[in-house]
């Protein structure tokens, strides 16, 4: 959900990829049904594997609540945003989380964008 929206609210400007270190085999419908709400869908994606060369390419790193279990790379900033896995979460709770995301995305996104002179 964060790549998603980081990519849409970034306008073309910010490039984001979305890869986890144990992904599941699929998305779950949940979390297709609560972004297709707001206008993404991931019908098409699929979960992928965090490996050395994302972490390489990165500028920034964002973990979800993995705490000192996600790989680091040095030199990168990181943030771990302590957020709830939407995995076996009902509808409203997936809403909560897609929102949840989706503010913390927007103050990334206007952070990274200050003093930004393309158009957006």
């Amino acid at each position: 959900m964060a790549a998603s929206f980081t990519t849409k609210l970034g306008g073309g400007h910010i490039e984001a990829s979305s890869a986890g270190s144990h992904p599941c085999h699929r998305i779950h419908s949940n979390v297709i049904e609560v972004m297709r709400e707001v206008g993404v869908d991931l019908s098409k994606e699929s979960p992928k594997l965090l490996d050395e060369e994302a972490l390489r390419r990165a500028d920034i790193v964002v973990t979800m609540g993995c705490g000192d279990s996600c790989p680091v790379q040095p030199g990168k900033r990181r943030m771990d945003w302590n957020i709830e896995d939407p995995m076996g979460k009902g509808i409203e709770d997936v809403r909560g989380i897609r929102d949840e995301i989706r503010v913390r995305v927007e103050s990334l996104v206007s952070e990274l964008t200050v003093g930004d002179p393309r158009p957006r």
